[in-house]
C-alpha cells in the first residue's frame, strides 16, 4: 500500500523524459532567421517600389527563377528577384522541418504546427506570386501581413523545439497566473494588429489615425506587461529575456516610426535614408511581434494558477500517504 501512495505522489511531479533533437531544433532556428532576412528583402523591395520590376510569375522574364542570369539582375529587378530566391530558400527550409519534426517529435501538436507552417507559406508564395499577375494591391496588404504571421510560426516552432523548453520545468503557482498570460496575450494581439494597419499604410497611405492609435495601445501595453512581470520578483527569470528586448524593441519602433512619418508626410528625406528608416520600421515589427510571442508561451510554460483544485490534489495525497503508513 505504501509503494502505491508513492508512485500516486510521484506521477505529480513526474515529467516525459525530453524529446529534444538538436538537429530539428538548428533547423527552425535557421528557418526563423531566414524568414527574418525575408521580411527584410520584402521591406527593401516595398520601400523601393520594386514590387513589380519582375511582371512574371511563377518564372522571371521567362526564365526558370533558379537559372535566371546573375548579369541581368540590376537595378529594381536585383531586389524583386532575390526576394523570389529567400522566399523560395524559406519555403524549402519550411518543408524540410516539418519533414523533421514528423519523423523525430513525438507530440502530434508540433507535428501539426510543422504542416501548418508549409500550408502557410505556400498561401504566402501564392499570394505574393497573384499580386504580380493580377496587380491588386489587396494582396500586396495580405502578402505583407501572411509573411509576418508566417515569422511569428517560425519563431514559435524554434521556441518549442529547443532544449530548454523539452525539459519541462515544474510550473510555479502564482494567483495572478491567468492575467499575466491574457495580458500578454493581448498585447501580441495588439502588435500584430499594429503591424496590420502598418501594411495598410504603407501600401495605400490610409489609416494613418489607426496606426498612431495602435502605437499608443502597443506601449501601453506593453509597460502594464512589464509592470506585471515585475511583480514576480525572483520567479520572474524566463521572462525578463524577452521582456528587456520587448521594451528595447518598442522605443527603437517608435523612433523608426517618427523618422518613417516625417519621411512620408512632412518632408522629403534622402532616398537611401527613407527606404532604411522604412525597412528597420517592418523589420523591428516584426522583432516585437516575436518578443511578445516568446514571453507569452513562457508565461504559459512556466506559471499557472494555484487554484483550489491544485490544492485539494495535493491534500488528498497528503493524506493518502498518512493513512497507508499508520496502518503500515
Amino acid at each position: 500500500m505504501k509503494a502505491e501512495g508513492e508512485n500516486s505522489d510521484s506521477s505529480l511531479i513526474r515529467h516525459q523524459p525530453s524529446s529534444f533533437s538538436p538537429a530539428v531544433h538548428r533547423v527552425a532556428l535557421a528557418n526563423a532567421a531566414a524568414t527574418l532576412l525575408l521580411l527584410f528583402v520584402g521591406g527593401l523591395v516595398t520601400s523601393k517600389g520594386a514590387g513589380l520590376a519582375v511582371p512574371d510569375w511563377p518564372t522571371t522574364f521567362g526564365y526558370n527563377p533558379f537559372l535566371y542570369p546573375w548579369s541581368l539582375m540590376v537595378g529594381n529587378i536585383f531586389y524583386e528577384h532575390s526576394h523570389r530566391l529567400v522566399a523560395s530558400a524559406v519555403g524549402l527550409c519550411t518543408i524540410a522541418l516539418a519533414v523533421m519534426l514528423w519523423l523525430c517529435e513525438p507530440q502530434a501538436r508540433l507535428r501539426r504546427l510543422g504542416a501548418a507552417a508549409v500550408a502557410l507559406v505556400v498561401a504566402q508564395g501564392v499570394v505574393g506570386g497573384l499580386r504580380v499577375v493580377l496587380l491588386e494591391q489587396t494582396l500586396a496588404i495580405i502578402h505583407a501581413c501572411l509573411a509576418q504571421a508566417f515569422f511569428a510560426v517560425a519563431v514559435g516552432l524554434a521556441l518549442l523545439t529547443s532544449d530548454d523548453w523539452k525539459k519541462e520545468p515544474p510550473k510555479a503557482q502564482i494567483p495572478d497566473a491567468a492575467r499575466l498570460q491574457r495580458l500578454a496575450a493581448l498585447t501580441t494581439i495588439l502588435i500584430y494588429g499594429q503591424i496590420v494597419f502598418g501594411a495598410i499604410l504603407r501600401h495605400t497611405g490610409e489609416l494613418l489615425d489607426f496606426h498612431l492609435l495602435g502605437a499608443g495601445l502597443v506601449a501601453l501595453h506593453v509597460m502594464l506587461l512589464g509592470g506585471r512581470v515585475f511583480k514576480l520578483q525572483s520567479r520572474n527569470r524566463p521572462l525578463l529575456g524577452p521582456l528587456a528586448w520587448l521594451g528595447a524593441l518598442l522605443f527603437a519602433q517608435l523612433a523608426l516610426g517618427l523618422g518613417a512619418y516625417i519621411g512620408k508626410f512632412v518632408m522629403t528625406l534622402p532616398a537611401g535614408v527613407a527606404v532604411s528608416l522604412r525597412t528597420s520600421h517592418v523589420v523591428v515589427g516584426a522583432l516585437m511581434l516575436a518578443a511578445s510571442l516568446v514571453l507569452t508561451l513562457r508565461s504559459f510554460k512556466h506559471f499557472s494558477r494555484g487554484g483550489l483544485t491544485e490544492e485539494r490534489g495535493f491534500v488528498a495525497v497528503g493524506r493518502a500517504r498518512g493513512s497507508e503508513e499508520i496502518s503500515a
